[in-house]
């Protein structure tokens, strides 16, 4: 017992030196008076929003007409100033790292968060005939999926566009940080990053998803189709006269309407490309523009085959796939 007590002593000297890092790596630490966006409260709200936009799915039961607007009114108030709170905090840290804080924008901010929480909040009844469209896309584009509600209810694909779509109304928005933590919970829960700044048309559709990246200036046209693994990325990232990188370039590609990406595939750059009504196969690895109309796969591998039992004396068999 001695012993454990002597080793508990050295406890305060632990939480020195720890302490002593939040000066010396000042870069992790957010040791300020003015609060960050509260992480509970933001996917709390994305929690609402999604029950405003899929209602009878998930909390409440037994909603029809006659009562659903007192049910939405009531979450449509509390969403109201929760977000007020939280949009003001992302403001005012926008504020403080670009060094322009002051306490008239603490003020401003405020104000600026309401107008952005009743502009969001009006653009709602937009954002579900957005999303009917997308969950429409799925039913229509998967032979094993029996109705809309199963859509609404298990496919991850629709769960990761409906944040993206929330997250990218904020970004258009002007709202900075939480827009990235929306879809990074996405992530976390869908495994299909998509980034809040891509722009996306209608009837989108990722089927299976775990995998899928959309970089940030990626732009999808309307009715596309992609498959689980895809990426849309950046094919490199150009950098100013001092080293640092240039962040409002065009660095993804363009996805024009109707086009199928298969599972795996990779396309990548800034000026690329896929025309119309195009299908890319399944890993695929693009860098450069292709034409309306056109099918790009790869050509078939050569797959061998060897068994325990065959004589040293018999070449591999070679099967094409």
């Amino acid at each position: 017992m001695a012993s454990d007590n002597h080793r508990k002593s050295e406890l305060p000297q632990i939480a020195e030196s720890i302490v002593q890092t939040y000066k010396s790596v000042g870069t992790i630490n957010h040791l300020d008076h003015s609060p960050l966006p509260r992480y509970e409260e933001v996917i709390s709200a994305l929690d609402d929003l999604r029950e405003i936009l899929f209602p009878g799915y998930r909390r409440r039961e037994g909603l029809h007409l006659g009562n659903i607007g007192y049910y939405i009114g009531d979450l449509i108030d509390g969403l109201h100033d929760r977000l007020i709170t939280q949009i003001s905090r992302a403001l005012s840290h926008e504020s403080r790292v670009s060094g322009q804080q002051d306490e008239q924008a603490d003020v401003d901010h405020e104000a600026r968060a309401q107008q952005i929480t009743i502009e969001l909040l009006s653009r709602i009844p937009d954002m579900r005939r957005l999303l009917a469209t997308d969950a429409q896309a799925a039913f229509d584009g998967d032979p094993a999926c029996q109705n809309l509600d199963e859509v609404i209810f298990c496919y991850p694909g629709l769960e990761a566009i409906t944040v993206y779509r929330i997250a990218h109304e904020l970004q258009q928005l002007g709202v900075p940080l939480i827009p990235r933590m929306l879809c990074e919970w996405a992530h976390k829960e869908t495994g299909i990053d998509i980034h809040p700044g891509a722009s996306i048309g209608d009837h989108f559709f990722i089927d299976h998803g775990t995998g899928v990246v959309i970089g940030e200036t990626t732009e999808i046209g309307s009715h596309v189709k992609i498959y689980q693994g895809v990426t849309l990325g950046a094919l490199s990232f150009p950098t100013d006269a001092d080293g640092n990188i240039i962040r409002s370039m065009k660095r993804h590609p363009t996805i024009e309407d109707r086009v199928v990406i298969y599972a795996s595939a990779t396309i990548l750059g800034g000026r690329t490309v896929i025309g119309r009504d195009s299908v890319v196969g399944s890993s695929v690895w693009l860098t450069h523009s292709i034409d309306p109309n056109t099918t790009v796969i790869m050509e078939k591998p050569s797959l061998k085959m060897r068994s325990e039992s065959t004589s040293p004396l018999t070449p591999d068999a070679d099967f094409q796939i």
